[in-house]
């Protein structure tokens, strides 16, 4: 029921899902909902310790505006044609994934929940190395229907995807294939207890940072390059493809890691309503790493 609505929502223009999305879906979130505006506001707060109260609240509309946005896009990305997403998502350095991957077998890509991560996917339909792949490395969402329908909106980008708990059989398996390979690894959630992490100060805190993609790069020699993405426009994202590592196991240790926080702390004080601020980051003091 969900997907069959969803898949017709899809059909609509973009500019009409930009619509609803100005007229219904911000107003209803921001101001009736009010999702998760406490943690938006405590988060800004933290994050831009010398801004106004009144430079702060317009971030966060500009954020919420954003979010609904993206509902919106992911919405379209149900049926959106090739030719319309190649106009609205421009990849520049293709060439630096499918060179690493071509030397090295595989390469991971470090983005974050910034701009429209799902949109980033595509970058999967921009290949011309023959065989080279995407592997997007997802976590479930506790809700089975709406993990359904999202698992089958990114499968329509043309990438497979492998549940966090099974990526490092995956890179076993394509490895030994001889399958060259790219990882997308969204690297900004806030550590579970039971993932391994490293602390780097973002954001005026010190913040825990997944290190399983730094470690699985050390393990295969593969190394990691990261997307900055602007926004030009509504609904245009301009994605510059840089290498964080070209050998991730001859660096000391964390610092590809430190590096992608670092390029992705950049882009959020660049445009920081383009960042997921609904994201419980910092619910506790980040603890000891525990690797």
């Amino acid at each position: 029921m969900l997907k069959a609505f969803v898949k017709l929502l899809s059909r609509l223009p973009l500019r009409v899902l930009y619509f609803l999305a100005d007229v219904c879906l911000y107003p209803l979130v921001y101001y009736v909902v009010r999702y998760r505006r406490r943690i938006v506001r405590k988060n800004l707060s933290a994050s831009f310790p010398d801004y106004s109260p009144r430079q702060i609240r317009r971030i966060e509309r500009r954020f919420y505006r954003h979010f609904a946005d993206v509902i919106a896009e992911i919405i379209k990305g149900y049926t959106i044609s090739d030719t319309e997403m190649q106009r609205r998502v421009t990849f520049r350095n293709v060439n630096l994934i499918e060179e690493l991957a071509q030397q090295y077998g595989g390469v991971f890509l470090m983005l974050g929940h910034y701009g429209n991560w799902e949109w980033m996917a595509d970058i999967a339909k921009r290949y011309t190395l023959p065989g080279l792949t995407l592997d997007s490395v997802y976590r479930r969402l506790k809700n089975e229907s709406m993990d359904r329908l999202m698992y089958d909106i990114r499968l329509r980008r043309g990438t497979t995807l492998s549940e966090k708990r099974q990526i490092l059989r995956t890179v076993i398996a394509r490895r030994a294939a001889g399958q060259p390979t790219s990882y997308g690894m969204i690297s900004d959630q806030k550590p579970s207890s039971k993932s391994t992490w490293c602390t780097i100060p973002f954001l005026h805190r010190q913040t825990a940072f997944l290190d399983g993609t730094e470690t699985l790069a050390r393990k295969f020699g593969y190394p990691i390059v990261y997307f900055h993405v602007e926004q030009p426009r509504r609904g245009y994202y301009d994605v510059t493809i840089r290498c964080i590592s070209p050998s991730p196991k001859d660096e000391p240790l964390y610092e590809p890691t430190r590096r992608y926080a670092r390029w992705l702390e950049q882009d959020i004080i660049a445009a920081p309503h383009l960042w997921l601020w609904t994201h419980n980051r910092w619910k506790a003091p980040a603890p000891t790493p525990n690797n």
